[in-house]
């Protein structure tokens, strides 16, 4: 296998270990078998071994995190300048001339310089003002794809960027909490993670790093920027998608980039065109502000005028409603648009738009319909004062940056569909293939206005089989998936009730605490929750205030004689046996369905479970005390004890 598919082969058991990890600890269902994940697993350590090369989103390595009062400064050894940039494709052609170039795209993140030294990661610091950055070595640490260890062992310094994907920002910005402020665009978004005081929230934001350039690789030398990128790849750095041109050719290379725009994950703001001969770039040195080896290229963009017809108020599920600008019909970058958002209150008021004036409109990155300009400002729109959904009063809020408008009714219906989507998810109530689409038809249509209306929609099967795509069959599926939901345990219910901070691992510690007495908990004093272990005066408030709201309660007594679940358990003789114990689970079990029954099991008995074996390990769960799995290699390496399922349960007596 050549360097090449070694790295692809890396990337692959990297995501798929990680897919089955999440659906396996996240999801309580297993894609693939432990036989098949510790063989996957076992091949990746390997290959690691092998090639030198250890992404930090990988499954072999137990990634702490850090948190810091403040990110130092450091100075570039040479500044950092911006490029040039045309809309002209003739003169891009002019500035190539006669030389081979690079044509990549121009990603729109936060560039990042890394430094590795003796093939581990030392440094990692940001543009800044192009002569200082911040240095943010523990965020880069928790970038998705960045290898922490590469096969090279000189020093090595690279640029890149930080990105956020489209898909990655739209799945951040749907798991936000409701009523939580959505992210604006990816960009911003990346920025202030990369600059986070704290990795573990980096971490959470799925930033990535697309590498560009070569700085400096110790005694190694490269005639092309092109050669240079292959080596990177090979070192298993992800870099940016580029294509080798020249002049007489460019006009197809920018018309190629330019149908893969829709497409593209990656939020681009144009293109970027390299002198591929390295040394022929440098004899072109630069101006005060540009580098002469490279120009940036913006795409022409096509404008139209058009007239206003009115400002629609489209309400949200967090309650925020945006203004979108409907205009009569025009051809752009060969679609027909109609509409535009406007965003917010502070881009309302700045265009001054009025209905029946003349605007001129545009796609942004030749995708996202915009108004460029207001021609006759008449300025005569003004945001409602009541919600177009439920009637209920708006309210504009001020942040210092931007005006918004939000919907003040609780009860609105734009709001009640996020939180039903939260109710019936996997780690909630799991009621199976109800999408949202259909939620949000079920709302709409005021067939479910409170939880306990999951439970009683078989009085709506005239109404419901009614609808296009929407046959008895698939309304006896739901009728069935609700009825199987039914079944279920506190935790699940807290998760699913939307409670503040209360997340699945909060839901369980309560249910652990209160022995499944749902009464017992919703009767408990601020001062009672703010003694449990791990639950802070923040979360005790959220669960204090959240059972303290008569609405909460009356749709809470409403659900429960619809719900089945396991009796108050009594606290077992001895207090918490497993208190202050970690245990790690592997391999098939007999006296559990599965690893999160027996991990629930653990965790009633005051006792913790993780993913990998560390120092601080208790003992390894592993029927299979004698195989050669990785984990068991760690677990004797480190004197962990393996214990079988049944040496678990008779040792602590459960």
């Amino acid at each position: 296998m050549n360097n090449t598919d070694s790295m692809a082969r890396i990337r692959d058991l990297v995501d798929r270990l990680n897919e089955a990890g999440r659906a396996y600890y996240q999801e309580s269902r297993e894609i693939i078998s432990n036989r098949e994940y510790d063989a996957l697993y076992d091949e990746l350590l390997s290959l690691e071994q092998e090639t030198g090369v250890v992404f930090s989103d990988s499954p072999t390595q137990n990634v702490g995190y850090e948190t810091v009062t403040v990110l130092p400064k450091k100075a570039h050894a040479q500044p950092m300048l911006s490029q040039n940039k045309t809309k002209s494709v003739e003169e891009l052609q002019a500035f190539l001339g006669e030389q081979p170039g690079l044509l990549s795209w121009k990603m729109d993140g936060l560039t990042v310089v890394l430094t590795y030294e003796e093939g581990s990661l030392a440094e990692a610091v940001t543009r800044g003002d192009g002569r200082v950055g911040a240095i943010v070595t523990a965020n880069a640490r928790a970038f998705r794809n960045i290898p922490l260890c590469i096969p090279f062992r000189g020093r090595l310094s690279l640029r890149g960027e930080a990105v956020i994907t489209y898909p990655d920002f739209e799945e951040i910005n749907r798991l936000l909490p409701e009523g939580e402020a959505r992210f604006k665009n990816p960009r911003n978004l990346c920025s202030g993670s990369v600059l986070q005081l704290s990795s573990a929230v980096t971490a959470e934001r799925r930033v990535r790093f697309m590498a560009f350039s070569l700085i400096e690789a110790e005694n190694m030398a490269f005639a092309r920027h092109s050669e240079a990128l292959q080596w990177l790849k090979n070192q298993g750095f992800e870099t940016v998608e580029y294509v080798q041109t020249k002049a007489a050719e460019l006009p197809a290379a920018l018309e190629s980039f330019k149908k893969k725009i829709g497409a593209y994950p990656v939020p681009s703001d144009g293109l970027v065109l390299l002198m591929d001969d390295i040394a022929y770039g440098n004899s072109l040195g630069t101006t005060a502000k540009f580098p002469r080896d490279s120009m940036a290229f913006k795409w022409e963009d096509e404008t139209a005028k058009t007239r206003l017809i009115r400002v629609e108020w489209s309400p949200s599920r967090t309650g925020l409603i945006n203004p979108v600008a409907v205009f009569e019909p025009v051809e752009l970058e060969g679609t027909t648009v109609s509409r535009a958002s406007v965003h917010n209150l502070s881009i309302l008021e700045e265009l001054a738009l009025g209905e029946g004036d003349e605007i001129s409109v545009f796609k942004a990155n030749m995708i996202i319909p915009q108004i460029a300009e207001n021609l006759t400002r008449s300025a005569t729109i003004q945001p409602p004062e009541l919600c177009p959904v439920c009637g209920g009063k708006t309210r504009i809020f001020d942040s210092g940056e931007a005006k918004t408008l939000y919907c003040g009714n609780e009860s609105c219906p734009a709001k009640q569909v996020k939180r039903f989507e939260l109710f019936v998810s996997r780690q909630a109530l799991n009621i199976e293939g109800l999408s949202e689409a259909t939620l949000e038809r079920l709302v709409d249509q005021g067939l479910v206005k409170e939880y306990a209306d999951l439970f009683r929609l078989e009085s709506h099967r005239e109404t419901v089989t009614a609808w296009e795509g929407f046959g008895e069959k698939s309304f006896d599926n739901l009728v069935k998936a609700a009825a199987k939901a039914a079944r279920t345990t506190m935790p699940r219910l807290l998760t699913a009730l939307g409670i503040p901070q209360v997340g699945p691992a909060t839901a369980r510690l309560l249910d652990r605490v209160f022995r499944g007495d749902l009464a017992a908990l919703r009767r408990a004093s601020l001062e009672e929750l703010q003694e449990i272990p791990d639950v802070g005066p923040v979360v005790a408030e959220g669960i204090r205030q959240f059972f303290e709201t008569p609405e909460k309660n009356r749709e809470l007594d409403a659900l429960l004689p619809y719900l089945e679940w396991e009796a108050p358990r009594e606290a077992p003789a001895g207090g918490e046996p497993l208190q202050g114990l970690s245990f790690v689970i592997t391999g098939a079990l007999s006296h559990f369905p599965n690893r999160e029954a027996l991990k629930e099991k653990i965790e009633a008995l005051g006792g913790k479970v993780s993913g990998s074996v560390s120092g601080k390990t208790t003992a390894l769960i592993n029927n299979d005390a004698a195989s050669n799995s990785t984990k068991n290699q760690t677990a004797k390496k480190l004197g962990i004890r393996i214990l079988t399922e049944d040496a678990f349960l008779e040792e602590y007596g459960i």
